[in-house]
């Protein structure tokens, strides 16, 4: 599985690509697209989502993983993170990529167990699971790649449950069919006695 992480910002909107194996989880690239802040707003998020859809055609991803805008006290910065989420979106929605979107502590809470983690405990993280050696830089491609890893952990938490939820639906079902079949079983073998004794 081929999953792309994004962390949008106007000015740095990061994004980070992993493969996993099973369990097994390796960083295949990152990046961060940058936007001046004297161009005009239309053509910044009209560069986020070029260059977002240039990394989805090159990779090839199976699931896009986007963090969402967290609203803090700073409200203009939120809306403007939120203008480059949705150029991100646009993206994923003219290549035909599934999108999963999480908070920031949901990431946080995947990746290194902690919702109240701090950046430098996430780039850890990062670094160790996907076995890199060196701290993805900016902070943007570390954030974006822990979201990749978040999706992917979440991914095969779900499988897993849906295959043994499968397991004991076919498990059940069996156990209905063969009681229902021993039953059939006891019906006629009654009626044969009951015929028998008349």
């Amino acid at each position: 599985m081929v999953v792309i992480g994004i962390d949008p910002g106007l000015a740095n909107t990061g994004w980070g690509v992993i493969e996993t194996r099973g369990s097994l989880m390796r960083a295949r690239a990152y990046g961060c697209i940058h936007t001046a802040a004297d161009e005009p707003l239309n053509l910044r998020l009209g560069e986020i989502c070029s260059q977002i859809s240039e990394v989805i055609g090159r990779y090839g991803p199976t699931s896009v993983a986007i963090e969402e805008v967290f609203f803090g006290q700073n409200t203009r910065s939120a809306i403007l993170t939120a203008h480059a989420r949705g150029a991100a979106l646009v993206a994923c929605a003219q290549s035909g990529v599934e999108v999963g979107s999480y908070t920031p502590m949901q990431i946080k809470q995947a990746v290194v167990g902690t919702g109240a983690a701090d950046k430098r405990q996430v780039t850890y993280m990062v670094r160790n699971v996907l076995a890199l050696d060196h701290d993805p830089k900016p902070d943007h491609c570390a954030d974006a790649l822990a979201a990749a890893v978040c999706h992917a952990n979440l991914s095969r938490t779900f499988a897993a449950s849906s295959a043994r939820d499968g397991a004991s639906a076919r498990a059940m079902a069996a156990a209905h069919s063969s009681a229902t079949a021993s039953t059939e079983h006891d019906r006629a073998k009654g009626e044969r006695l009951l015929y028998s004794a008349s």
